[in-house]
């Protein structure tokens, strides 16, 4: 019985492996191949280049923008979704009733194309789009909200902090529904203000969700791309390059597929250095807090 259990359970776990191996074990690999070739996508010859792809990459002042923004990024991009991810989940869950109908609305941005959302907002903020045309007319104001750096990296920031602040937000709800009530119960009898409640008591016993949400953010911010892409094309001035756009403009742009694949190589070690160290910090702080 023992021997059939576990063949029952290779069986069932059988499509994740295969689409695993399929879809990361073999691009994994066919990546790591062609970061030491200068394979242009269309040639069937591979000449192996060595170390020169990483050099270049290293090198480059476009894959250096795509660094430095990919933390512009991070520092802009998760004050935004967590403030707003937490005031979602902290209004649903003061609600008497229909929390769930609540959370399905502000879950729904999640679901929608980032393609279509970027057609929206670069209609919006066009130079005719009505906006614009508000702000000239009424005001004398012109601004070029994607032609200015500082402005196109909020404006990114801020879609994007829109579309996760539902999904977010419905982590943090589970966090907070539970916390016992008696807890703020004590603290209220003991004399604590809300904002004391709220530092002391909430952020606390959400430390679970609080890292759950944080991780995926910050994974998220090493990911952009859609909306780089239709907005501002990584630039003005390679303000808003991501690593995303740098792999997919060299690989099907530039047609250097070899080179795009060591981009992509840095990119991961970058990624999971940057996760990692953010996991040990609110490691950290969750045992000063008393989680283990």
């Amino acid at each position: 019985m023992r021997k059939t259990s576990n063949g029952m359970g290779w069986l069932f776990t059988s499509p994740y492996i295969l689409f695993g191996i399929i879809f990361f074990v073999i691009p994994l690999v066919w990546s790591f191949f062609l970061a030491f070739t200068d394979w242009n996508l269309i040639s069937p010859e591979f000449n192996f280049v060595g170390l020169d792809n990483f050099i270049e990459a290293i090198t480059s002042q476009s894959v250096q923008s795509a660094f430095v923004n990919t933390y512009k990024f991070l520092i802009i991009y998760i004050p935004i979704v967590m403030a707003l991810s937490l005031t979602v989940a902290m209004v649903v869950n003061g609600l008497p009733k229909f929390k769930g109908f609540f959370l399905i609305g502000f879950f729904l941005p999640y679901l929608s194309s980032g393609v279509v959302t970027s057609l929206i907002v670069n209609g919006i903020l066009s130079y005719n789009g009505p906006l614009n045309t508000f702000l000239r007319e009424k005001l004398s104001i012109n601004i070029d909200w994607l032609g200015t750096p500082i402005a196109a990296v909020l404006i990114v920031s801020i879609m994007i902090a829109w579309k996760f602040a539902g999904y977010y937000g419905l982590i943090l709800f589970s966090g907070l529904s539970g916390i016992e009530k008696e807890i703020y119960e004590a603290a209220a009898i003991d004399g604590a203000s809300m904002w004391q409640t709220f530092w002391k008591i909430t952020i606390p016993m959400l430390y679970p969700a609080l890292y759950t949400v944080l991780i995926l953010a910050i994974g998220v911010s090493f990911g952009i791309f859609t909306e780089v892409y239709q907005l501002t094309g990584g630039g003005p001035d390679f303000a808003t390059n991501t690593w995303q756009m740098e792999i997919f403009t060299n690989a099907f742009t530039n047609l250097q597929a070899g080179y795009s694949s060591a981009i992509a190589l840095i990119a991961a070690v970058v990624t999971f250095v940057s996760i990692y160290i953010v996991r040990k910090l609110l490691e950290l702080w969750g045992r000063r807090n008393g989680w283990e």
